[in-house]
């Protein structure tokens, strides 16, 4: 059912075209509603990713049982998030990322969205969200918020196309990789099938920390954070993107392994190219929308 449902609202959605179409095309997104009331890691990561080699074009929405969804924390860094699906588009191709705004691309999903808001709890919605990436990135990295739901959405990935995706979720019960913890992985490979495993920080270099050290906020607080990890902070929160960068990367095809990952993220964030990236999309949006970015 999940599979048909993901079906339907693909075919309703509205197309973001990206030309021309890229290798290492790539969406980092998650189902939400973990309760753990974390910083934007994800929102992080899509930048990390970008600037080492993969193409991104993060399908993500407004927070609907958090307070600071991906659109709103993008908007706190000075993205504009309420492009026309052409210049969604234009923002991948120049910047090499992207933020595909969900309310603006499933017009018959517009009447749950409020409801959704209004009730605060997990529906089905969470699922078929991360499913249906309107740019048709055939590659991805995806955080649900039930260890049992992974090997289920990394099948649907596959009937539904992907070339290669990671369904993850963290100890204790986030929606990312986890570096607190053990992280159940479900990996879709097109001519391969569903792989379980399980990832620890440990066996990729990356220390140990705890869930209080990666807490977030409001928008205005976790943009802060997600710059500052960018500018180059490091410690827990920096670990943390680290491990979902990894994954990503590994999602895309743009590394073989996850310790080959960490070591491409590192670098990302080094360079200051995931800084880069997060600036180049600022000033890009803001251009297509009109305005200048301060």
């Amino acid at each position: 059912e999940i599979t048909a449902a993901a079906t339907v609202m693909r075919e309703l959605a509205t197309k973001v075209v990206v030309n021309p179409p890229h290798e290492h095309f790539l969406d980092v997104v998650g189902t939400g509603g973990d309760g753990t009331h974390t910083f934007n890691i994800s929102t992080a990561t899509m930048f990390v990713a970008a600037a080492a080699g993969a193409r991104v074009a993060k399908h993500g929405n407004r927070g609907v049982s958090s307070k600071s969804g991906s659109a709103d924390v993008l908007e706190s860094l000075g993205v504009d998030v309420s492009l026309s699906p052409a210049d969604m588009a234009r923002c991948v191709d120049e910047c090499g990322v992207g933020f595909l705004f969900a309310p603006a691309l499933h017009a018959s999903m517009r009447h749950a969205g409020p409801t959704r808001t209004e009730i605060g709890i997990r529906t089905v919605f969470n699922i078929l969200g991360p499913l249906t990436n309107p740019a048709g990135a055939s590659r991805q990295l995806l955080g649900v918020y039930d260890a049992a739901l992974a090997p289920v959405i990394a099948e649907v990935a596959g009937r539904l196309g992907a070339e290669r995706v990671l369904v993850v979720n963290g100890h204790p019960g986030m929606d990312e990789v986890s570096a607190s913890g053990i992280t159940t992985v479900s990996e879709y490979q097109r001519g391969i099938g569903v792989t379980t495993y399980t990832m620890t920080p440990e066996k990729i270099g990356i220390a140990r920390g705890a869930l209080a050290d990666i807490a977030g906020g409001d928008a205005g607080e976790n943009a802060r954070i997600v710059r500052s990890v960018l500018s180059g902070e490091h410690g827990p929160r920096r670990d943390i993107v680290l491990m979902n960068s990894s994954a990503a990367l590994v999602a895309a095809g743009v590394v073989a392994d996850w310790a080959e990952g960490v070591v491409k993220a590192r670098e990302s964030l080094d360079s200051g190219k995931a800084l880069s990236a997060l600036d180049s999309l600022v000033a890009v949006s803001n251009r297509l929308a009109g305005k200048t970015a301060s």
